[in-house]
């Protein structure tokens, strides 16, 4: 069975599956791409956040402990809005179950926008990158991560959930739907070049301040072989951008 978007977070399996991974020392959420976020946005304290596609919010819990004014955030798929309202309570933060295709974006109402490893499961981010222009204030921040295009080109590679031991990279150029296997099922995602998610974002209106590749750094990683491992191929793409 295929899923696509924020779908396959409703399989309970898939679900806990999911939560234990993306909870290990060296995941790259934590390893690579939380970091990177954390530098691309910044000084926050006292900023209003929408965080789109936010899973179980434990971003937006850290966020607020930080020093953000409040957090909202909008996700798709009950079970993590679920663990998302759980990990808030009692905090600054509000969440909706909207998909980032679906949520109403009020008029020039956020600081910062982000978004983790969410937007390539958007068909249409045009339409998407002009709603998040239009709710940040001006001088606002957008900043987000995916997974990156040269892992998105061709899943011929990886024939099952585990892990990979080498990289084919094809039809690059070829942008639209990718069917990878993870975690024993299907998920649909959306590959792009990054040379359209560029000019995507200046259609919109943004300002491209800076780009990262997740070049991994030892002090990030519990495991010599996994730091080794991941130098391999880069994983994430990152873009801070401004209105």
């Amino acid at each position: 069975m295929e899923f696509k978007g924020s779908s396959v977070y409703d399989q309970t399996d898939f679900f806990k599956n999911y939560m234990t991974r993306r909870n290990r020392n060296d995941s790259p959420n934590k390893a690579i791409e939380g970091p990177i976020i954390y530098e691309l946005i910044g000084s926050f304290q006292g900023s209003s956040f929408l965080d789109l596609g936010c899973g179980d919010a434990s971003f937006g819990k850290e966020l607020l402990h930080l020093g953000a004014k409040n957090y909202t955030g909008v996700e798709g798929s009950e079970q993590m809005v679920a663990a998302a309202r759980s990990n808030l309570l009692e905090q600054n933060g509000t969440i909706h179950l909207e998909t980032m295709e679906s949520y109403d974006y009020p008029l020039e109402a956020f600081d910062i926008v982000t978004s983790r490893f969410a937007i390539h499961y958007v068909s249409d981010i045009y339409n998407l990158f002009q709603n998040i222009h239009k709710t940040l204030k001006e001088n606002g921040k957008f900043t987000f991560s995916i997974q990156h295009p040269l892992t998105t080109s061709s899943f011929a590679s990886k024939k099952t959930g585990d892990k990979r031991g080498n990289w084919i990279v094809d039809d690059y150029f070829h942008e639209g739907e990718r069917k990878e296997p993870w975690i024993d099922q299907i998920v649909v995602k959306y590959h792009r070049t990054i040379e359209h998610y560029f000019i995507a974002l200046k259609q919109a209106g943004f300002t491209v301040l800076e780009l990262r590749e997740g070049t991994p750094k030892r002090e990030h990683f519990s495991s010599e072989d996994e730091f080794v491992r991941r130098h391999r191929i880069p994983i994430v793409l990152a873009f801070s951008c401004v209105k």
